[in-house]
């Protein structure tokens, strides 16, 4: 009957029948030996491994290092993932979350315990940008950095624009031609800064913060002050926009004491930056087209007062000239003179009963009240509105008459000048068939004696320059 092993001795099956055992000496383990040669042995023969499993008992140490456990139907494992490599992590691990982990299979000597040590994590499903991108969303949520309380009007008229952006990119000059069609007196300052990669998210903050401590506060001129910041670039992948998904980005903006318009990427991208600013802009187009906006809206505000008070003078006049026809054909007027006659008539009646004692005194009464009567229908508003009416288009009669002489006049002299200029011209000689001849220095030939056989001269004729050599010289007395 064979027999099986035993620890600290050894066995030949081919010797048992004839020899007895044979003891040798035992080899006694102390547990710290044996769980250190099982993790060597384990780490040796396994090596890194991929794991898929369910996240239980997460558990974030304040030293930045990860404790959880992988686990599936049957079985669970223990696992932890050191600073080093969970800060590079894009989302934060949840209880019940499906994830795929790659790391080293270990043993943890300290209680004896089967574990693994994470090196990478990834989410089986949503992606690791997408969950980052919710739970970040989620954490500023719960601390109102989204509320719109705390969100801060656009100015209605900035004077000066900043944008954080690349300087190179087609969102920085997509704004600057909107800028310029829409509000050609606004200034516009940029601070270049990456807007894709590591170090994008970093940038776009030190742009915010640059503008806030230098332009903007109680000791900063109106000459450096900034209205309000745009950040942003054009579309791309959720990679490419993942810098405006920033913690610290975030909280840049939320801090800023500038306005902020998000402009990142296209209509459907949306970044935590969108929801932290002041307002959100479907495109950076679109982000220059609000800035501007206000603007816009005070000329058709003032364009719409401008057309109502023109409504309210012209309503304003036509009911006052009604009122006026009415007041010149009002009865009171026609009882006016009767009333008059009717002085006069007893005017007559006292004159004939007072004719001897009181001529004079009546006399006198009549001259006064001829007087009134003159003086009233001198201020008459008929009489003065017709004798201003006739001097208006007197004045404007005597203005174009003046203007026109002016003019000809104007003419006249421009025409004598222009003549003057011309005959003095020295390009209207040429122009008859003359020409000036230079040596080759260029100074103007007029004595062929002072030339030599063989020196470059040049000559200006009316149209273009001549080159020629001197072969021959003459001079005249």
């Amino acid at each position: 009957m064979a027999r099986e092993p035993q620890l600290g001795f050894t066995f030949n099956p081919e010797t048992a029948a004839n020899e007895a055992p044979v003891v040798i000496q035992r080899r006694i383990w102390n547990v710290s030996q044996l769980v250190e040669a099982a993790r060597q042995t384990l780490e040796r023969e396994i090596g890194s491994v991929w794991v898929e499993g369910e996240v239980s008992n997460f558990h974030a140490a304040p030293s930045g290092h990860l404790y959880f456990t992988m686990k599936d139907a049957d079985s669970q494992l223990k696992s932890a993932m050191f600073r080093p490599q969970a800060r590079l992590l894009k989302f934060r691990p949840e209880n019940g979350m499906h994830i795929i982990a790659r790391g080293r299979l270990t043993i943890y000597e300290t209680r004896g315990d089967l574990q693994l040590m994470v090196e990478t994590l990834e989410p089986v499903g949503a992606g690791a940008l997408q969950i980052a991108f919710e739970q970040l969303k989620a954490k500023l949520a719960a601390e109102g950095l989204f509320d719109a309380a705390r969100k801060r009007p656009l100015p209605a008229l900035p004077k000066r624009i900043g944008i954080v952006t690349s300087p190179r990119g087609a969102a920085i000059r997509d704004m600057l031609n909107i800028l310029h069609r829409r509000h050609e007196g606004v200034n516009v300052l940029l601070y270049p800064a990456q807007v894709q990669g590591t170090t994008a998210a970093q940038e776009v903050r030190e742009g915010i913060e640059w503008f806030n401590r230098e332009c903007s506060g109680d000791g900063v001129s109106e000459e450096k002050r900034v209205d309000v910041i745009i950040i942003g670039r054009g579309g791309g992948s959720a990679e490419d926009l993942a810098a405006f998904n920033d913690e610290a980005l975030a909280r840049a903006i939320a801090a800023s004491q500038i306005p902020i318009i998000s402009a990142v990427g296209h209509e459907v991208d949306f970044t935590i930056a969108d929801f932290v600013a002041d307002l959100r802009a479907a495109t950076p187009s679109a982000a220059a087209e609000l800035v501007v906006e206000a603007k816009h809206t005070l000329l058709e505000r003032v364009m719409n007062f401008h057309q109502r008070a023109g409504r309210a003078i012209r309503y304003s006049l036509m009911m006052a000239r009604k009122d006026f026809t009415a007041l010149e054909v009002h009865p009171s007027f026609s009882r006016f003179a009767d009333l008059l006659h009717i002085r006069h008539q007893r005017i007559d009646e006292l004159s004939y009963r007072l004719v001897h004692s009181h001529s004079t005194l009546l006399q006198e009464r009549t001259r006064k009240a001829d007087r009134l009567h003159t003086r009233l229908m001198a201020h008459s508003p008929v009489q003065r509105l017709s004798v201003m009416h006739r001097q208006s288009e007197a004045l404007h009669s005597r203005l174009l008459a003046a203007g026109k002489i002016a003019i000809t006049q104007q003419r006249a002299q421009y025409d004598h000048i222009t003549t003057q200029l011309n005959g003095l011209s020295p390009l209207a000689i040429l122009e008859r068939g003359y020409a000036v001849v230079f040596d080759a220095s260029g100074n103007i030939v007029k004595d062929a004696a002072k030339l030599k056989t063989g020196e470059e001269i040049s000559a200006r004729v009316h149209k273009g320059m001549i080159q020629a050599t001197v072969n021959k010289l003459r001079t005249d007395d």
